[in-house]
């Protein structure tokens, strides 16, 4: 329906939302994905059967009609109809356009309501699609290779945190839920795959708030021969593109702010941006005791397990995240945050890594990777260690990916991104739930 421009008879179809008897004529309003149309079926085109027949049409059921495309007289495009049957029976009434469905946790939990009823939730799951086949139309003109790693793997690796652990009955082993999509994709670089990304589903078992849902979507992407520095100009320029090709502009709405996309975005080191906006100079507190004295001096709760690098991230999220809100790039993060990243030459507590923020959260992180077999195990085996003083959201020892680095990796840049956070930046949304089509939520019970 919504598409009537002939003059011939024409046949169309779609949900029944809205109703008017008028006697001996009957309009409804009829939808479909691609939009709305008004049909006006008469007792003496359709004759009585198929008039009276009408009683049975309810709101949410289906029909189809072949009729004529019109206009009313107040000059509304409708279809006249000169016969109809009907498609599908709806049991349930369909909410009501602005009062049926107000409560936010029914319309994501029951989402096939929420599209009906709101014109808004359809067009930002239509934004999203057209996100993700733009981010992919980017990286292909690029070269990049799109592929796909396995969901199901014996060691969560490639991020800090806590996965979802299922159990392999064929094999007889436990299985876990990926948690990132990097070292599968960093074998196939070492493996002679030069450019590759992957759009694909991570599963941390964690909290849940307005930017995290456990179950969520990622780009990561890895380059061999670039850098952090490429890298960046590779995401401002995706994000920039992706929007100017989805919305026809660079210039998003998001929490109060005008953002713009365009680049070239800031760049800032996180020394740097902790001074500026926390007054906190890293340097003179260099030790986890000296730091965790200081933001507890300042009121911050801090974990007792935390290491320095940790302690400097704790800080980094309260003071800097939520002022930057223009695009951002910032830079150099502690080695102790970062174990698959290269060292920054010069100075070995940093590593070559930035995060990209916008509207006040990151939205993506990328590194000059790590490629040194040997530092890449120092790394993980530190990483032991701070799991042992309490930690549990730290990297674990990957002896299969570790073999694989032996056999060589070239200079790589590597570059991951959340694209519900993208799509929430895109439309406008204030919280990951409202991207995502069926978020999670404790089960009612009836």
């Amino acid at each position: 329906s919504g598409r009537v421009r002939r003059s011939g008879p024409v046949d169309i179809a779609g949900r029944v939302v809205a109703r008017r008897d008028m006697g001996k004529a009957t309009f409804v309003d009829l939808q479909d994905g691609s939009g709305r149309i008004q049909v006006l079926l008469r007792q003496n085109q359709l004759g009585d059967e198929l008039y009276d027949a009408l009683r049975l049409v309810d709101l949410g059921d289906f029909i189809g009609v072949h009729g004529v495309p019109m206009r009313t007289r107040t000059g509304q495009p409708t279809v006249g109809a000169r016969t109809w049957a009907m498609l599908a029976k709806a049991l349930h009434a369909p909410p009501e356009k602005y009062h049926g469905l107000a409560d936010i946790e029914l319309r994501q939990r029951r989402r096939y309501l929420d599209l009906m009823a709101n014109e808004e939730t359809r067009r930002t799951f239509t934004i999203r699609s057209q996100v993700v086949s733009a981010v992919r139309r980017f990286l292909d003109s690029r070269g990049f290779l799109e592929v796909e790693t396995p969901i199901l793997q014996e060691a969560a690796g490639g991020a800090a945190a806590r996965p979802f652990i299922t159990h392999y009955n064929a094999l007889g082993e436990d299985r876990f839920l990926r948690i990132s999509l990097e070292l599968h994709l960093k074998r196939l670089v070492i493996g002679g795959m030069d450019r590759v990304y992957e759009i694909g589903r991570n599963f941390r078992n964690e909290g849940m708030s307005a930017k995290h849902n456990p179950e969520f979507t990622m780009l990561e992407s890895y380059e061999a021969y670039a850098d952090y520095n490429g890298v960046a100009r590779m995401a401002e320029e995706m994000v920039s593109s992706v929007a100017g090709e989805v919305l026809g502009q660079t210039t998003v709405q998001f929490r109060g702010h005008e953002i713009d996309l365009a680049p070239p975005w800031r760049r800032l080191t996180l020394h740097n941006a902790l001074k500026q906006y926390g007054a906190l100079d890293i340097d003179e507190f260099g030790t986890a005791e000296k730091l965790r004295s200081e933001l507890e001096r300042r009121g911050l709760s801090v974990h007792p397990g935390l290491g320095w690098g940790k302690l400097v991230d704790e800080a980094m999220s309260h003071y800097v995240e939520p002022n930057l809100v223009q695009p951002t790039i910032l830079l150099d993060y502690p080695v102790e945050l970062s174990p698959l990243a290269k060292r920054k030459p010069g100075n070995p507590k940093l590593v070559e890594r930035f995060e990209a923020f916008i509207g006040g959260f990151e939205c993506g992180n990328a590194y000059t990777e790590l490629n040194d077999p040997l530092d890449q195990r120092a790394r993980f085996e530190e990483q032991l260690k701070l799991r042992e003083a309490g930690d549990e959201e730290v990297e674990l020892v990957d002896d299969d990916f570790l073999f694989a680095l032996e056999h060589g990796m070239p200079p790589c840049g590597g570059f991951g991104m959340g694209i519900d956070r993208l799509v929430m930046l895109l439309t406008g949304q204030s919280t990951i739930r409202e991207v995502i089509l069926f978020p999670q939520h404790k089960t009612v019970k009836d």
